[in-house]
């Protein structure tokens, strides 16, 4: 294994290797939080990131 991140956490899919689960920023959405919100909450994620979130859930 290389030196990066696994893309998978406990067997949750991570955003981009950087060890945030997918179905943590989903929760997040699901919970009434907007996009501008999440970001703040997590600075190293992207919008794309969160879009890309949304297309795994769907």
């Amino acid at each position: 294994m290389s030196g990066r991140a696994p893309k998978f956490m406990t067997g949750l899919p991570c955003i981009r290797g950087l060890r945030i689960p997918a179905t943590t920023i989903l929760g997040l959405l699901a919970s009434g939080a907007t996009e501008k919100e999440v970001l703040a909450d997590y600075p190293d994620l992207e919008l794309d990131d969160i879009k890309a979130c949304m297309a795994y859930a769907a």
